[in-house]
């Protein structure tokens, strides 16, 4: 497998490579990639093969969309790209966004139509494009009806200014009333969910995988390093000094719990055993599940991009990849009881009975 063993973005007919360049560290200070290393990140992740950037428009206020329409300008490759880029966030509140645009602004934030049309143009003008390859909600407000937001995209890809959109951190029931919707009413609907998803962070699998499947949504995990945490840098016990889960951060502390640093150890075993760097393994058995179309990652140095790029090519065993599950599984819930061996012989008097998704996913 490599960046070129595309796969299309959930029943769609994009196609991106199996990995996506995250372009968050663009142009962020503390722990991104200065503008140079920001172009070097770009030209060697296109020069192995790869087509799928995505980036938003809180990222560094702004900055990364503005250097990713230069680096677009400049190499000419504007049409073999797969440009992604997100709405949502007002840039008051973000603490990416050194600019203060929106402050005071309700309608500078959200998935209302009035936000969306805005952010987009905005968008627009610092990629220096005339459309978006994949327009994805940064995140549900709460309060924009699903058929608004459902409408006012679909009339945006009808009307040529992005090509597909999709949602990305918001409730499973949402992505499904907006497949059930697009799909009744015939207009464009979502094509993928963008989740947090990573081996310390399984809980999509309960209500959005599964959503995924029965819409048709790719699963596109952000994180899938839970910011780092998984590349093995960090040591239990010892003072975090550095790197994305130092200082103040999204995540807290919360990625340093006594169940993620067994699962850090498991991840760690295997990849002594392929003689691979345990981001390899993490992203590798990201790779390899169910509905997971590309994986995105970020980088703010060259070695880290390679390192993150040749999980493609690290192959593990099964017996390899059943341990880094049970190591990482989670505690059974409602929904988990609901779908058991057990009640399903109750339903049906005592038979086993497999549906036609469960042995076509075993198939595959």
């Amino acid at each position: 497998m490599d960046l070129t063993s595309y796969r299309s973005v959930g029943r769609s007919g994009l196609i991106v490579s199996p990995i996506a360049l995250g372009t968050m560290t663009f142009g962020t200070s503390r722990w991104g990639a200065s503008d140079a290393d920001a172009r070097r990140l770009f030209d060697h992740y296109l020069d192995q093969g790869g087509n799928f950037i995505d980036t938003a428009d809180i990222y560094s206020g702004g900055r990364s969309e503005e250097l990713l329409g230069g680096f677009l300008g400049d190499s000419g490759v504007r049409e073999r790209v797969v440009l992604a880029t997100k709405f949502g966030f007002n840039g008051a509140s973000s603490p990416l966004d050194t600019t203060g645009a929106g402050r005071g602004n309700p309608n500078a934030g959200g998935a209302g139509a009035k936000n969306i049309h805005r952010a987009l143009d905005g968008s627009l003008a610092r990629l220096g494009t005339d459309y978006i390859d994949l327009y994805w909600m940064h995140i549900w407000d709460g309060v924009t009806p699903v058929e608004e937001i459902v409408q006012t995209l679909g009339d945006l890809v009808r009307a040529g200014k992005i090509r597909y959109y999709g949602f990305s951190d918001m409730p499973a029931w949402l992505a499904m009333k907006a497949a059930t919707i697009a799909s009744e009413r015939r207009i464009p609907g979502p094509i993928a969910m963008q989740v947090e998803y990573s081996l310390v962070a399984r809980d999509i699998e309960r209500e959005h995988v599964p959503v995924a499947r029965e819409a048709g949504m790719a699963v596109m995990p952000w994180s899938p390093l839970a910011g780092g945490f998984l590349s093995g840098k960090y040591r239990q016990g010892e003072q975090q000094a550095s790197g994305r889960l130092s200082g103040e951060n999204p995540f807290g502390d919360s990625k340093f719990s006594d169940k993620n640093w067994t699962i850090l150890s498991a991840v760690r075993e295997v990849a002594e055993e392929v003689e691979r760097s345990p981001a390899q393994v993490a992203l590798a058995w990201a790779l390899r599940r169910p509905m997971v179309g590309s994986v995105l990652v970020g980088a703010s140095r060259l070695d880290q991009l390679d390192d993150n790029l040749a999980a493609l090519s690290c192959k593990l065993s099964v017996e390899q990849l059943a341990r880094l599950d049970v190591a990482s599984a989670m505690l059974p819930g409602f929904t988990d009881s609901l779908t058991s061996t057990f009640i399903r012989r109750m339903v049906f008097g005592g038979h086993n009975v497999q549906g036609w998704v469960e042995a076509s996913t075993e198939k595959a």
